[in-house]
């Protein structure tokens, strides 16, 4: 297969740099963004000449244009553009003040939102390509304690659902990864906590995946170099899905959640038809 550019958001841990990595192996050229100034080196050192390093923060959304522009100069253009950039966040609804809250949707919706306005232009101009975002099994279905996460992924989810029809009569495929649980640092360095914890909730669903979340981190059942594999995989397809799940555990939860609700769908059908006007 020819070289191709990508452009991947968060390139310094977890699922980014592990997709970087594997994509240089393959003798593909990768733009990745990082936040601090001393990780640029560090990244270009990977593969020099065919590994370009930009220094981004996608909550900042004036600079998000000027470093399209200078990844697409650098690398000699752009096929493939991978949002991975974000953070999880963890507590109760009630317990999440406003500032948490915008902080973990402008990161993990609006940085990807304002890196595809950014990077679309190229992308149709080339006559095609592949955006991948990364969503969560949490963007499928609600988890106790993680509500503002969930919004933040399930607002992704639907984004990419609708990009995936608006952009295919420019050839760009569009697809929202959903991964569960693997060895990045999610549950480690890049978690956040609610700030107030309320002690009202200790005790329950919420309160117990507040408080035991950190724990998981080195025992989650996913191989990160593997979920890397599986998006090579996926932007190699001629016929890529709309939605990718990634890790048994994730598999297992979403097909429990889509029997849940095909059986409401089922036993409340005859409530939903009844609402149509008489004739």
């Amino acid at each position: 297969m020819a070289q191709r550019v990508w452009l991947i958001t968060g390139v310094s841990t977890g699922f980014g740099r592990e997709l970087a990595i594997a994509a240089l192996g393959r003798g593909d050229r990768v733009v990745g963004t990082v936040r601090k100034a001393e990780q640029l080196e560090l990244f270009r050192a990977l593969a020099p000449g065919r590994a370009f390093a930009v220094q981004l923060d996608v909550t900042d959304a004036p600079a998000i244009p000027r470093a399209i522009e200078a990844a697409v100069r650098d690398a000699g253009g752009l096929d493939i553009l991978v949002n991975n950039a974000g953070y999880g966040l963890f507590g109760s609804v009630e317990e999440l003040s406003d500032d948490e809250s915008r902080r973990v949707m402008e990161t993990n919706f609006f940085g990807t939102l304002n890196v595809i306005r950014a990077a679309l232009p190229v992308l149709r101009a080339r006559g095609g390509g592949h955006i991948v975002n990364f969503s969560s099994v949490a963007g499928f279905m609600g988890l106790p304690g993680g509500g503002l996460y969930c919004a933040s992924k399930f607002a992704v989810g639907g984004l990419s659902e609708s990009l995936a029809i608006e952009l295919a009569p420019f050839n760009i495929k569009v697809t929202s990864v959903e991964p569960g649980g693997f060895r990045t640092n999610f549950a480690g360095g890049s978690l956040a906590i609610a700030a107030k914890p309320m002690k009202e909730y200790d005790a329950t669903p919420a309160g117990q995946t507040r408080m035991n979340i950190a724990h998981y981190s080195g025992r989650e059942p996913g191989d990160p170099k593997k979920a890397a594999n599986a998006i090579l995989k996926l932007v190699d397809s001629p016929t890529p899905p709309t939605h990718l799940i990634l890790g048994e555990d994730a598999l297992g939860w979403a097909r429990g959640k889509l029997q849940r609700t095909a059986a409401d769908y089922d036993a409340w059908a005859a409530t939903s038809i009844d609402t149509k006007l008489d004739a």
